[in-house]
């Protein structure tokens, strides 16, 4: 168990060895700038823009990126790396945040006090418990994440451990300022949403008549042409 959680706490620090970088510019997790656009999310990761999720189009371009770490069928040459996957969101092809999944199986035996010691060597001592961050109400993610274990905050970013309900962490690294407009964008896009609801019904109905009507008027052509009585 001992050599377990030695090994486990060392995969850790290799993850943590840079996911940040301190002074006047922006704030980093490992190579991802927080600020960064989709192309160089895109080439660090491996997955293709195409793949990026359109979340809102208006009245800001809102979207996600997510990378998945490969499967591997063999222990042995799986990576140590813990991260399982990483969800990138974007606001005007600007890195708002990131949501870092780690491997249930390579934090095992890893207490919230062993993550907090390790975060605190890139991010500096964590804010008191109970602090409060001038943030608004949780969004859907926050509260799917499950206990806040500790904060960090710095004038360009805010960072936030999290123990899930299967006892997994997770890590969101965002930037307050792009996030304080991701948040108001959202917002802003439901209400139009839901006040041009009625008319995209409208509009969905009508072309499914149509499209009904055409494909009628098709079989009805074909087969008044090859009908004998």
């Amino acid at each position: 168990m001992i050599i377990r959680r030695a090994l486990a706490i060392g995969a850790l620090g290799l993850l943590l060895a840079a996911p940040l970088m301190h002074g006047q510019g922006q704030a980093r997790y490992r190579d991802f700038q927080l600020g960064g656009d989709l192309s160089s999310v895109s080439a660090l990761t491996g997955v293709a823009v195409s793949q990026a999720t359109a979340i809102h189009v208006r009245p800001a371009i809102m979207q996600e990126l997510r990378w998945q770490r490969p499967y591997s069928s063999s222990e042995t040459t799986a990576p140590a790396d813990p991260v399982k996957q990483i969800v990138f969101s974007f606001y005007n092809d600007q890195l708002s945040k990131l949501v870092v999944d780690y491997d249930h199986d390579r934090t095992a035996g890893l207490t919230d006090t062993d993550l907090i010691d390790a975060l605190s060597i890139e991010y500096g001592p964590r804010l008191k418990p109970g602090a409060r961050t001038g943030r608004g109400a949780l969004t859907r993610v926050e509260e799917e994440s499950g206990t806040v274990v500790a904060r960090w905050a710095g004038a360009d970013y805010s960072v936030v451990l999290y123990r899930g309900y299967s006892s997994d962490f997770r890590l969101i690294v965002a930037s307050p300022r792009l996030e304080a407009l991701a948040r108001t964008a959202d917002v802003q896009a439901t209400r139009l949403d839901d006040r041009e609801a009625p008319q995209r019904e409208i509009a969905r109905q009508k072309k499914e008549t149509e499209d009904t009507r055409a494909s009628q008027e098709k079989s009805r052509v074909a087969n008044k042409a090859a009908f004998r009585p």
